[in-house]
């Protein structure tokens, strides 16, 4: 299983960053956008939807938090020990896109929390699109990074089989 070399993986990373970085909080990114210029209704439609996935998220964080936060380690755990200690490829590309997704949930989480006190006094609609913008911004830097570090990784993946071949 030759994830490195294979166009279907990176076309799955790519998709998956594009994807967390436009879904912000469970908010698409036109959406914030579409407030931030035009006000009125597009204003209270991002405030409300981000209000119900805020509510979502921390009460699954509140509810079954210790349980998620359980079995994603020993998901991740599991990845990172078969791919880089076991040296099992499709564990490694796994982890690379696992390990990353698994910090933005954490920051998005975080985030849920900061929020919720912020919807809980009415706020102005830009503020919530500043929150949102800055959670992106988060977000799209641990993408730039993982993707960096996967591309490097896999470039170096495939060299080491072309040597020994």
């Amino acid at each position: 299983m030759r994830s490195f070399s294979n166009l279907w993986y990176w076309i799955a990373l790519a998709v998956t960053w594009s994807t967390a970085s436009h879904w912000v909080l469970g908010v698409p990114f036109d959406m914030v956008q579409q407030a931030r210029r035009r006000g009125g209704q597009a204003a209270e439609d991002m405030v409300t939807l981000t209000g119900v996935n805020v509510r979502r998220l921390v009460m699954i964080g509140r509810e079954a938090g210790a349980i998620v936060a359980l079995g994603v380690a020993f998901v991740l755990s599991s990845l990172v020990v078969l791919g880089f200690g076991y040296g099992i490829e499709f564990a490694q590309a796994l982890a690379l896109l696992a390990v990353p997704l698994a910090l933005v949930g954490g920051l998005s989480l975080r985030m849920a929390v900061r929020i919720e006190p912020v919807l809980a006094r009415d706020p102005a609609p830009e503020e919530v699109a500043r929150l949102l913008m800055r959670h992106r911004v988060s977000v799209q830097l641990v993408g730039v990074v993982a993707i960096t570090f996967t591309a490097l990784w896999g470039m170096f993946q495939n060299l080491q089989v072309s040597v020994l071949h």
